[in-house]
């Protein structure tokens, strides 16, 4: 695979880089084995040290690290910085609680004559990361921050298109003063990813990307007897209900579905909306999504990015192409997209009959699928009809009942009157094709470590 930053804005090729031979991959994996001995040693002090230095670093030069991620995936500049300053926090969120989330527990015992019995949290070794090119430093950081503060070392296969993301994630870490070998970006291809994962000094991999690729790895870690996480697709649900805020929910729908350019796993890609306020709602909504401003990603004046790659945004067009040879109806929303760059028109999709394979789609881009829902019962059956379960969302000025929606759509995550959002102190993750496993906090923080029962018996009192 080729390894290229290209400005999906201009086209422009700004680097390539070659892929990793097989003993260069042999030797990383040595080498961040070898790193894992001593690092798993280290104090939650020192891991912390480290962690909270790379943090600094991100914010005193927090431009231009954006300034990669804008150039390499086309990421609204402001948008980049915001992700620079998320990343910073999911690093000082293990600082501050790694210590204690990895504390011993000490666990109840039916019987006090059987002696005391304690969980300790131990690191697994070198731990495989794949992630997506959509949030590129994130996507890292996520991943990153509490497998080295839980003690394993990690090796990176990030995306090919953002390889001097990558790269500079890489060496922030080393100039923070992580030890070598700790944390290795590889420019693998995808016939090495066996070979990483087949490695017995290889305990894990940590997979977010599409389905496909999450099938192919997932069997790969289930040959090897290996431990694995999948953070894959979505098609959150945007329930609005009758009693919501309409011009809130219009608001927050419009960012819900086009930020980062529509180009994210838990982005707002379903509105269902109860009969009585569908009109009122697309009225609206195609107002609001008519106002997006498409153009370069560094003019701060734009609120539309183009998609990571030309090859993307032509996927996405393909796919409306065929749900409207499916049945459904589709409507181009506001002005037309400049001609440079890797655009798609904004678009709306409904008349999405219960037969027509597309309701189910994932659309990678700024396109908007709208469901009318008979009531509240149908809001939540159209909100639970769809393979995936990563987040969604529920309007309503009635918080309580939002609440009791809210625990019968089958999700991972759920938010009220906000749509699904990423944060440093909040759990990620699904179920169904969405994935499994979960990323940040203590639940991330304990997926790649051996829960350990060390039991002291006192065997006398038995006699």
């Amino acid at each position: 695979m080729t390894y290229a930053s290209i400005n999906p804005y201009t086209g422009e090729t700004i680097k390539t880089f070659p892929d990793a031979t097989d003993a260069s991959v042999d030797g990383a994996i040595d080498q961040a084995h070898k790193a894992f001995l001593a690092w798993r040693e280290t104090s939650f002090a020192e891991r912390g040290r480290i962690l909270q230095r790379a943090a600094d670093l991100l914010r005193r030069d927090a431009k231009h690290y954006a300034k990669l991620l804008t150039m390499e995936m086309g990421k609204l500049y402001t948008e980049a910085q915001g992700e620079v300053e998320l990343s910073a926090k999911i690093l000082e969120y293990y600082v501050r609680n790694a210590e204690k989330l990895l504390e011993p527990e000490k666990l109840p015992v039916l019987d006090p004559e059987e002696g005391e019995a304690v969980l300790v949290h131990e690191p697994l070794g070198v731990i495989l990361a794949i992630e997506p090119w959509n949030f590129p430093y994130y996507q890292i950081a996520r991943i990153l921050a509490p497998q080295l503060s839980a003690g394993n070392t990690l090796l990176l296969k990030h995306a090919s298109n953002v390889p001097q993301s990558a790269a500079a994630f890489e060496g922030l870490m080393r100039e923070a003063g992580l030890p070598e070998g700790a944390f290795i970006n590889l420019y693998a291809t995808r016939g090495q990813i066996e070979r990483i994962i087949s490695d017995p000094r290889v305990h894990g991999v940590a997979l977010t990307g599409s389905e496909g690729a999450g099938a192919i790895v997932a069997a790969q870690a289930g040959k090897a007897l290996k431990k694995s996480t999948m953070e894959l697709g979505g098609a959150d649900a945007f329930i609005v209900l009758a009693d919501a805020d309409l011009d809130k929910a219009v608001k927050w729908a419009v960012f819900g579905r086009h930020w980062n350019g529509g180009q994210v796993c838990c982005s707002s890609k379903r509105m269902i909306i109860v009969d009585e306020l569908y009109d009122a709602f697309l009225e609206r909504y195609r107002a609001g999504v008519a106002g997006l401003v498409a153009g370069d990603p560094f003019d701060a004046a734009t609120t539309l990015a183009p998609l990571s790659s030309q090859g993307a945004a032509d996927e996405v067009r393909e796919k409306i192409q065929e749900a409207i040879k499916l049945g459904a109806k589709a409507e181009a929303v506001g002005p037309v997209v400049p001609t440079q760059g890797a655009f798609v028109q904004p678009t709306i999709l409904t008349d999405l009959a219960e037969d027509n394979p597309a309701r189910y789609w994932e659309f990678f881009g700024p396109v908007s699928m709208l469901f009318r829902a008979k009531d509240e019962d149908d809001a939540v059956r159209i909100a639970n009809d769809s393979p995936f379960g990563l987040g969604g969302s529920v309007f309503t000025t009635d918080i309580e009942n939002g609440k009791k929606v809210a625990q019968r759509v089958s999700t991972g995550m759920v938010f009220i009157n906000h749509p699904t959002k990423v944060e440093a102190d909040l759990p990620f993750g699904g179920i169904r094709r969405s994935g499994y496993g979960r990323e940040l906090l203590g639940l991330g923080l304990k997926e790649f470590v051996n829960h350990k029962l060390i039991d002291v018996v006192d065997i006398d009192a038995r006699f």
